[in-house]
């Protein structure tokens, strides 16, 4: 079984990346140039724990676009199957589909994972917080997704404190 390759860490370039999202338009990190980008992996659309950790980005997402920061969330899944889940759960932030799971690797968010007592392989729930120039400032690997959105709101806020 293939082991991940390492998170990014504190400090680290974000790779690049461009990917179709349920807006039917391509998301680049370019597009969030000189913002600060929440950018959370997730395992699987309209599954418990990922369904609870994008409703509550998306309930911090109003207060995470005041301090200037997006969210978007990533899956391997369908951008079909992000418009039923975005539809489903009124999520209002872009979901990208990443299938071949270039992103997720290039991450070092997908590899070997224990799941009810089972080793697998699949998306390890991370969450990245990129600041405006494409710097790594905060990681969280593996997610627990409780409290989660407002540990990353946390980040957020602490982020700008240091610009006054």
């Amino acid at each position: 079984m293939a082991k991940r390759k390492k998170p990014l860490a504190v400090g680290d370039a974000a790779p690049p990346f461009s990917l179709p999202s349920d807006s039917g338009k391509d998301v680049a990190l370019g597009d969030f140039a000189g913002k600060t980008l929440v950018l959370y992996f997730y395992p699987k659309d309209s599954t418990p724990g990922c369904t609870r950790e994008a409703q509550a980005f998306e309930e911090a997402k109003a207060k995470l676009a005041k301090m200037g920061a997006a969210v978007v969330g990533v899956s391997k899944d369908s951008v079909k199957s992000h418009c039923s889940f975005r539809d489903k759960y009124d999520l209002s932030f872009p979901l990208l589909s990443d299938p071949d799971l270039s992103v997720h690797e290039a991450y070092g968010v997908y590899g070997e994972k224990v799941m009810y007592g089972k080793k697998i392989l699949g998306t390890i729930r991370t969450t990245y917080v990129i600041d405006g120039k494409g710097t790594v400032a905060h990681v969280w690997s593996p997610v627990k997704v409780d409290g989660h959105a407002d540990a990353v709101l946390e980040a957020v806020k602490s982020m700008r404190g240091a610009k006054g």
